[in-house]
Parts: structure tokens; C-alpha cells; sequence
């Protein structure tokens, strides 16, 4: 998730007056604004261009555009602009975008996964959408939204016309299952209110630990390439600034991170959560409490990391 999200939206088992199931198989899989969005690109002119993506994707949006629209997008010139400055991108990226149905099979494994390991899980629809390249997932009250542009990456992609964070974090499309379940565990959490540093590295490292752990992999490989040789300076550092109500050092910096990648609090959340659940031979329970927790300051404690440098 690009902004903070506290989790209670994970506790709602009603969005929208509809109720989200309970079933796995039941949770629709939509690709359909994918589509729509390559009408609009193939028929669009430097002159109709904002019309044409306004009446093709955003008129014929489906109920998870909408939310995306309002959420990740702005509005339609917001996204034609990113268009403009990425245009090499868009065009290489499309068969990728086009291939997001191969990934059904994995990404109901992933759902079948949870299902056994927290019976209590909910699964709502998740949209495929094409956004402005700033989110590659988050969460609406009724559904997963998955930014598909992010996960377009080929050989033919453009390398080095791509900002710094992009280089970092665009992936290739067989990365999405891990993506869907990253906002699928998000969408889970039952959280209390807690605007700390500490809660929100949690919250997304536990996601990045939950989703590699139903679907195989998680999506910041490129974190723990940087973070393990350099892991106890990382753990001094964030250590120091737990209770701080800033998180642009740590999540969500984007461009903004100067020598080194951006996100790394995902990493050191990760690395709490994997502690804490080392801790536990049952790993449904040790599931359940992760996506319980009701203190965070505790479950740091519990989980005995600080105590891993604690003799050096």
C-alpha cells in the first residue's frame, strides 16, 4: 500500500451493503478496465486524447476504476500525463497487462492458502487496473485494486529512461499473485488506531511475510538484497525512531530516498514479524496473532528481534 491504511477496513465484513464472502472461489478476478484502457491508448490523438480516455476507460469504468480513480489516479489528465512521460514504458508493457488472466490458477492458490491457515479470512473482488505508475496495489472498502502497470516489466522495457524508483520497483507480470496476496493479507489485518512508525512497518512487513507465506514470494526482494548484509545498522536506526509519526524515511518516500532504496521499513517489518512467528510451532496461531495484533509495542517485544543485537 502507498499511504497508510489502518486495517480496520480488513474487520468490515460489509463493503458497499454487500457482504465479502467468506469463499474463495467466490471473490471475482477483474480484468476487464484493461482492456478498455488499450482502446483508449490505441485510439487516442494528441487532440482527443483526454476525451478519448475519459469516455473509453473511465465511462466504461468498472466499480473498482472508480475507487482506483479516486484513490491512485486523480483524474484523467493525471493519468494522460504519465502516459506522456512514459510512453516507451506503456508500449512495452502491454502484452504483459494482456497476460494477467495466466495468473488466475496461482492466485487462487494463494486465496486457498489463507483459507487453511485463517479460517476467518474474507475474500473480496480484486480489479486489474492501469493507474498513473504510483501504486502498484491498495484497497478500497469493497475491493483489492492491483495497478497492472507496475508489473509490465520486459527485456524491452526502456531501463534507463525510468526514474530511480521505478528502476527499483516495477516487476515483471508473473509478480502478480504476490501482489494480490500482499493486499489480500491487508485486507485482513484487524489493527488497532496507531499512527506510530513501528505500526505502520508491521503492517506492511507483515503483509510482505503473510503473502510470501500463501503464495511463495513476496514483492521487495530488492530490500532484502540491500537490508541483510546491513541488517543491525538498519535495526540501530529504526530502532531509534519507533514512536515517530513520520514515515516518508521508511515507507512510502518514493523518489524522495537518497542513497539507498525507498520502503525499507517493509524490510524491517518483515524481519519483526518473521521473529514473532519463529517463536510459534503452530503456525496457524502464530498466523491469527499477526493478523490480530493488538499492541504493537508488544508484539515487538514478543517477537525477541531487539534481542538478536542485543550483545553486540
Amino acid at each position: 500500500m502507498s499511504h497508510w491504511v489502518m486495517a480496520v477496513i480488513g474487520s468490515v465484513m460489509f463493503a458497499w451493503g454487500q457482504e465479502i464472502p467468506g469463499d474463495p472461489d467466490a471473490a471475482r478476478l477483474v480484468t476487464d478496465d484493461i482492456g478498455n484502457f488499450w482502446d483508449a491508448y490505441d485510439l487516442s490523438t494528441p487532440d482527443d486524447e483526454l476525451q478519448l480516455f475519459q469516455e473509453y476507460y473511465f465511462d466504461e469504468a468498472s466499480p473498482g476504476l472508480d475507487d482506483f480513480l479516486r484513490l491512485r489516479i486523480g483524474s484523467v489528465e493525471n493519468l494522460v500525463g504519465t502516459i506522456h512521460e512514459n510512453r516507451g514504458y506503456f508500449d512495452s508493457m502491454r502484452e504483459s497487462t494482456l497476460r494477467i488472466e495466466e495468473m488466475t490458477a496461482q492466485v487462487r492458490a494463494a486465496f486457498y492458502a489463507l483459507e487453511y491457515l485463517y479460517p476467518k479470512a474474507v475474500y473480496p473482488d480484486v480489479y486489474f487496473l492501469i493507474g498513473r505508475m504510483s501504486s502498484g496495489g491498495t484497497l478500497s472498502e469493497r475491493a483489492l485494486l492491483i495497478g497492472a502497470e507496475m508489473y509490465g516489466l520486459t527485456e524491452d522495457a526502456p531501463f534507463s529512461e525510468l526514474s530511480d524508483w521505478h528502476q527499483q520497483v516495477l516487476k515483471p507480470v508473473e509478480a502478480i499473485p504476490h501482489i494480490v496476496a500482499h493486499e489480500l493479507i491487508h485486507y485482513q489485518q484487524k489493527y488497532p488506531d496507531d499512527e506510530s512508525l513501528l505500526a505502520a512497518c508491521i503492517m506492511e512487513g507483515s503483509a510482505d511475510y503473510l503473502a510470501e507465506l500463501i503464495s511463495g514470494k513476496h514483492i521487495n526482494h530488492h530490500l532484502h538484497e540491500y537490508g541483510n548484509p546491513r541488517e543491525e545498522e538498519l535495526w540501530r536506526e529504526f530502532e531509534a525512531e519507533l514512536d515517530s509519526t513520520e514515515h516518508k524515511k521508511w515507507l512510502y518516500g518514493g523518489d524522495q530516498a537518497k542513497g539507498r532504496p525507498a520502503d525499507l521499513g517493509y524490510y524491517m517489518g518483515y524481519k519483526i514479524t518473521a521473529a514473532y512467528c519463529s517463536q510459534w510451532d503452530d503456525t496457524r496461531e502464530a498466523v491469527r496473532r499477526v493478523l490480530e495484533i493488538e499492541d504493537f509495542a508488544q508484539f515487538l517485544e514478543d517477537s525477541g528481534y531487539a534481542d538478536k543485537f542485543a550483545a553486540k
